[in-house]
């Protein structure tokens, strides 16, 4: 196996464990009100509680277990704070004095009370009724030459209810501007697995988990960023399934985990291995690495006609003949030149992927955000094929999406790149003329906001200045709009950098009692299995003046659009009429309401997991792309002698995409401190620095743009040679508005050239 400079992180025991419990404890005290908090954990992905507002991962299938992990704690500490942002809050703090507060700073703050508005005039927020707000908003959209002028950005937070309201708010107003999170995250993975298979979505269930031989963990972080899935890896692994993990950099969720909830484990201190095998390629060298199991698989082919599923292929693929010419045409030299891994490396994870009948590929935003990121997805499932890994149990592509109802909100339309299908269907429920061009992702909408061909940008949710890149030109963009408008639970870096005049709407979590003019409401959303579950809120609203989602884009609606095509007030009185019209638009959510009152939901037919092809060929197409002629530091060899360096943003283990809980990283050994950049030991050596000398990252690129971040302490880190890595948002900056992935716009966050300099 491959293995890069040894440093080992300061933290040895198992992920999980002890450790989160005591992490765990430390943040429901932190939030002062434990006693809640505690009781409403009980009640997370539970039938008749509420959905962990954290990640999308399937809920447990084990009746009565409890399952929620420290991330999940977490989050639902940081929603149920007792502390408050008011108007006088505002009053003492200017925007200006709050643009210097650091991120965590902000959300500790505590959770926003009441609507504010910033007329452009004063530098504080000023306090303003519900009406007066949806006016002024009103006014604005009325006023644009274009309905494409407006911005409404979607956050994976939002509810299907909500989400379907708003999308159809939209294209009522006339505009399919939808860019949303999963630009930034898992575009990718859509892309490229509905041209191979005919769905943006995975094959798999939570029991094809249960039933898998291998299952291949591609870069993922799941002891970080969605904790329960270590639960499922451990069941796997107790049960004899080989794990693989490939991931640049070792983690230590991926390596070894002790449950919780396993008292065994905690009273004996004894975690469980959860991969058998580890391999860490260079940053962008995965499509290498599937290339080489492809070729190897061919190889083999030759002596044993049992390596390939002839039959699979035969009856149910288009363009082998094309993918194996491409194959042809791609040389060890190169794969192996890539990948960074060893011919013997690759020729041991094609041994594992051979000799096990029934497999599956899981990945997350370390395949997804590379400028090759479509390629490699499509070269993921290419493998997969080979082999016959879709459509039958125990197997199959695993997308794992980041928040708890990313996959929920394209599903009930929040897509810039609409179906024509959909857009009917909305037609004919509707009876109005649904806008058909196309609308902007979110690095588009940076550029027309810079531009001044958009003028108005709402956010449904999410954190959108410090989760886009190139951060100057991101402040820049919302800066030049009329109006900026936040749908919020916290105080976050966007509520800061404002436009010209800006409103701020104080929403209701995921744990806290919706009640509307019909009773108490349940909402749903959709994990990355395509489970639909409801969710009903346990605690009191932090405020009498918060309002819900779904109410909020109800009163913009009806203030902007009138309602002769859609009743708003209606839909916002009762959610179970929005689920029955999203059943009538969306056939696959028959007896929508029926539904989710039976167990933890139901779950969305997926045609690809029945061998059902929605492609142009209706046959799952294998890719005959080739390899990137070459990764980000080989691109910026040629305009540049300094030293090259790739770097890849992540998150810390005290952070939640751009939530900040804490400053500490315990499995990578930082506490106190997020300004930190992990340097392999030998280009430490080659520059001459040590362990905790302070260093400027720049970028390397050619566009004449200036992109540096100062202050940053090396920290030496076991992660393949020519790699760094360094906590985003801090980042950010360094990542240009026109680096993104070929096909699909996603940023590159995990391919930066970069160069460090000691300070």
């Amino acid at each position: 196996m491959s293995k890069p400079t040894k440093t080992s992180p300061a933290y040895s025991p198992p992920a999980g464990g002890w450790g989160a419990l005591k992490s765990s404890a430390k943040h429901l005290i932190k939030s002062e009100n434990a006693t809640k908090n505690v009781k409403a954990l009980l009640r997370a992905n539970q039938p008749g509680g509420f959905d962990c507002p954290g990640c999308a991962w399937g809920d447990s299938a084990d009746a009565g277990k409890v399952d929620f992990c420290e991330n999940g704690v977490k989050a639902i500490a940081w929603e149920a704070t007792s502390k408050r942002v008011n108007a006088e809050f505002f009053q003492q703090y200017s925007i200006s004095e709050l643009q210097q507060w650091d991120d965590h700073s902000l959300e500790k703050s505590g959770r926003l009370t009441q609507p504010m508005y910033f007329d452009g005039k004063s530098d504080h927020y000023q306090a303003i009724s519900w009406d007066d707000a949806f006016s002024i908003i009103a006014d604005n959209l009325q006023n644009l030459p274009s309905p494409d002028e407006a911005l409404l950005y979607t956050s994976g937070r939002a509810s299907n209810e909500a989400a379907y309201l708003y999308q159809l708010f939209g294209r009522v107003l006339g505009t399919n501007n939808f860019p949303d999170c999963s630009n930034m995250c898992h575009e990718a993975s859509g892309i490229a697995m509905t041209s191979s298979l005919g769905t943006g979505k995975g094959t798999v269930t939570m029991e094809d988990f249960d039933e898998a031989d291998a299952i291949f963990v591609f870069g993922q972080n799941p002891g970080t960023n969605h904790p329960r899935m270590l639960g499922t890896l451990r069941k796997a692994s107790k049960r004899g399934a080989t794990i693989v993990s490939i991931n640049n950099l070792q983690e230590r969720g991926l390596q070894q985990f002790l449950d919780p909830q396993s008292p065994k484990e905690m009273i004996l201190f004894t975690g469980t291995n959860i991969s058998q095998y580890y391999f860490t390629p260079r940053l962008g060298g995965d499509m290498a690495i599937l290339r080489g199991v492809a070729k190897s698989l061919f190889e083999r082919f030759k002596d044993d006609k049992t390596v390939l599923d002839s039959d699979f292929i035969a009856e149910h693929c288009h363009g082998i003949k094309a993918y194996q010419l491409s194959i042809e045409a791609t040389s060890w030299e190169k794969i192996i030149s890539q990948c960074g891994l060893s011919r013997q490396d690759i020729e041991q994870i094609t041994d594992i992927y051979a000799s096990n009948k029934k497999v599956i590929f899981t990945w997350a935003m370390g395949i997804t955000q590379h400028k090759h990121s479509v390629a490699t997805i499509q070269e993921l499932v290419n493998v997969l094929l080979l082999r016959g890994n879709i459509g039958k149990s125990g197997a199959g592509a695993c997308p794992v999406r980041g928040h708890s109802n990313v996959q929920g909100n394209r599903t009930v339309g929040i897509n810039e790149k609409p179906s024509t299908e959909f857009l009917d269907a909305l037609d004919n429920h509707y009876a109005f003329k649904t806008p058909r061009n196309q609308g902007l992702n979110t690095v588009e909408s940076i550029h027309a906001m810079l531009s001044g061909k958009a003028k108005v940008f709402i956010a449904l949710g999410g954190n959108f200045a410090a989760a886009t890149p190139d951060t100057a030109r991101a402040y820049q963009a919302l800066q030049q709009c009329d109006l900026t408008v936040q749908i919020s639970t916290k105080l976050n870096r966007s509520h800061v950098i404002t436009g010209k005049k800006a409103i701020i709407f104080p929403c209701l979590g995921r744990t806290e009692i919706d009640s509307q003019q019909s009773g108490e409401q349940c909402i749903t959303v959709e994990d990355s299995m395509s489970m639909v579950h409801s969710s009903t809120g346990q605690n009191e609203p932090a405020s009498h003046h918060l309002r819900s989602e779904t109410a909020i884009v109800a009163g913009i609606a009806k203030a902007s659009v009138g309602e002769h095509i859609v009743n708003w007030t209606n839909l916002m009185n009762d959610y179970g009429l929005i689920r029955e019209d999203i059943s009538k638009v969306l056939p696959d959510f028959f007896d929508y309401n029926q539904r989710i009152k039976v167990g933890r939901g139901f779950h969305l037919e997926n045609r690809a997991a029945q061998r059902e092809w929605k492609t142009t060929t209706s046959k799952a197409t294998f890719s005959s792309a080739l390899l990137p002629e070459k990764l980000a530091h080989e691109v910026a060899k040629e305009f540049t002698d300094k030293p090259i360096l790739t770097l890849q943003t992540l998150r810390s283990h005290d952070q939640y995409n751009t939530s900040i809980y804490g400053m500490d990283d315990r499995y990578r050994g930082i506490y106190g401190e997020r300004r930190v950049v992990f340097v392999n030991a030998d280009d430490m050596a080659k520059q001459q620095l040590k362990n905790g000398d302070k260093v400027k990252i720049t970028t390397l690129s050619n566009d004449n743009i200036v992109r540096s971040i100062t202050d940053f302490k090396v920290v030496e880190y076991t992660i393949p040679a020519g790699c760094v890595a360094a906590y985003y948002p801090e980042t950010n900056p360094l990542v240009p508005l026109e680096s993104t992935a070929d096909n699909c716009g996603t940023p590159t966050y995990k391919s930066i050239a970069v160069s460090i300099e000691k300070i």
